[in-house]
């Protein structure tokens, strides 16, 4: 089957007070370019979307093997962004929906959802003690609805939309909901 990886990278980061996709983790590897390798590494094929002046990041995720576009519009949201990503991949049997500010999702994560929608699942997300996580997996049939949103709302009126059709993969991988929206959040999670 064909799947397509979308990360969104074109937010304005501004709680982070620097261009967060580019801070380094403290391996050395930027947030965006960890985000990328853990989705390349079950999805071949990747589209990753920046904002415009994004240039940095931009090479960074080419670098990467990603084919990047620039959405002119992400100023407008979330939506916007996707639905940017969402006509650069054109048609496929499924996509994987990846935040490139949550670097710590695991490769078992991403497979499982993966595999769900290679199962028929028409939307499929990870769960993590309960919390949907990221990435949103949606069946390739689902496309023109997603290439409908818009502004920061990214994919909720779909996944409202299709709520009961929803797969909940559970996984043991807090990384599906630790983003990185300060510099707060990079310090080690405590342990509970």
């Amino acid at each position: 089957m064909k799947f397509v990886g979308l990360l969104l990278a074109a937010g304005s980061a501004s709680r982070f007070g620097s261009d967060k996709l580019q801070h380094a983790l403290p391996h050395g590897v930027a947030i965006a370019v960890q985000a990328a390798r853990h989705l390349k590494s079950e999805i071949p094929r990747i589209v990753a979307v920046v904002r415009p002046g994004a240039a940095g990041t931009a090479r960074a995720l080419e670098a990467e093997g990603c084919e990047v576009t620039v959405c002119e519009n992400a100023a407008d949201g979330m939506g916007a962004s996707l639905a940017c990503a969402m006509r650069a991949a054109g048609d496929a049997d499924g996509y994987l929906v990846a935040l490139a500010d949550m670097p710590f999702v695991r490769r078992t994560s991403i497979a499982a959802v993966r595999d769900a929608l290679a199962q028929g699942a028409l939307v499929a997300a990870p769960y993590w003690r309960a919390r949907r996580g990221h990435p949103v997996g949606f069946a390739g049939r689902l496309r023109g609805e997603l290439e409908a949103c818009s502004g920061d709302e990214g994919a909720r009126r779909v996944l409202e939309a299709h709520a009961a059709a929803l797969v909940k993969v559970p996984v043991g991988d807090p990384g599906v909901v630790r983003d990185i929206d300060r510099p707060g959040d990079l310090a080690p999670p405590l342990a509970v």
